[in-house]
């Protein structure tokens, strides 16, 4: 019986990797990719040092002097995972908003439910065929960078590729409110919209320990640590990658935990909806 069900879960997530090729939204992901790697390209072949310096004040580093190569690597690396986090995951979420409702439009749903598949199958088999859109392009353009990077320095940082996991982490808990919107509302736009605000919204709340200093009231200060422990932690796992990239100490593996909570309630409750919704 288990065996069904995963076979009916890996179809599901084929058919959503499909459907992600023939909307295009693979291969724009691929192409945006490329177009960065082809980019780091022509800056490497500029030459090691210029091309590295140039490619730390493009991403906004500051570099001295005094040359050091692997220090420049590593400030390149970290420029990238930063750059990676943020406009990536934008990318990322702006692509996979329309997969949920494009299953849920009308003639579409009914006749996914009318085949002996549970709604759970259908929507867990969703969310992670998004992940693995994502997931590989993600692979890709970090790959791709880092061989480009120690192919050219003859340096090699494997903690660079700690980037693709933090990222995707990220991206699944980002997924889920994706997921809860559109089985909610139907809506691409707000797909969107929530998740980005989340983003937006992180790096504030973060700054917990001066809003106490700042706020007046104590149910003030109460309302900015319940928003900042609630909701997903995605300052603090990019500085949580960025640390691994330039071998920091990492202080606490917390926002791991607390968002992976939060990604697993708010899917819980998609599918408990899902389940129950009339179509």
């Amino acid at each position: 019986m288990s065996s069904t069900r995963s076979i009916v879960t890996v179809a599901i997530i084929v058919d959503t990797f499909r459907e992600a090729l023939a909307r295009k939204i693979f291969w724009g992901l691929f192409g945006l990719s490329t177009a960065m790697i082809a980019f780091f390209l022509f800056l490497m072949k500029i030459d090691l040092v210029e091309g590295a310096t140039a490619t730390i004040t493009l991403f906004g580093f500051q570099q001295g002097h005094s040359v050091d190569v692997a220090r420049i690597v590593k400030q390149v690396e970290a420029g990238i995972s930063a750059f990676l986090y943020t406009w990536g995951m934008f990318l990322a979420v702006f692509a996979s908003a329309g997969l949920t409702p494009s299953m849920l439009e009308p003639g579409r749903i009914e006749l996914l439910l009318s085949k002996p598949v549970r709604r759970a199958h259908l929507l867990i088999g969703r969310y992670l065929g998004n992940i693995l859109v994502v997931g590989l392009n993600f692979s890709y353009l970090v790959l791709g960078v880092w061989l480009i990077l120690g192919l050219k320095t003859n340096i090699w940082h494997p903690e660079f590729l700690i980037a693709i996991a933090t990222t995707m982490f990220l991206f699944a808990v980002l997924l889920t409110v994706v997921v809860l919107i559109g089985v909610l509302f139907d809506s691409t736009a707000l797909a969107v919209m929530v998740p980005v605000g989340l983003m937006i919204i992180s790096p504030i709340l973060a700054q917990n320990k001066l809003a106490e200093r700042l706020l007046s009231s104590e149910w003030s200060r109460v309302v900015w640590n319940t928003l900042y422990h609630l909701f997903p932690k995605v300052y603090d796992i990019g500085n949580v990658t960025l640390n691994f990239v330039l071998d920091r100490k990492v202080e606490s593996w917390l926002p791991f935990w607390s968002s992976a909570a939060f990604g697993a309630v708010v899917i819980a409750f998609a599918i408990w909806w899902f389940e129950r919704r009339d179509f």
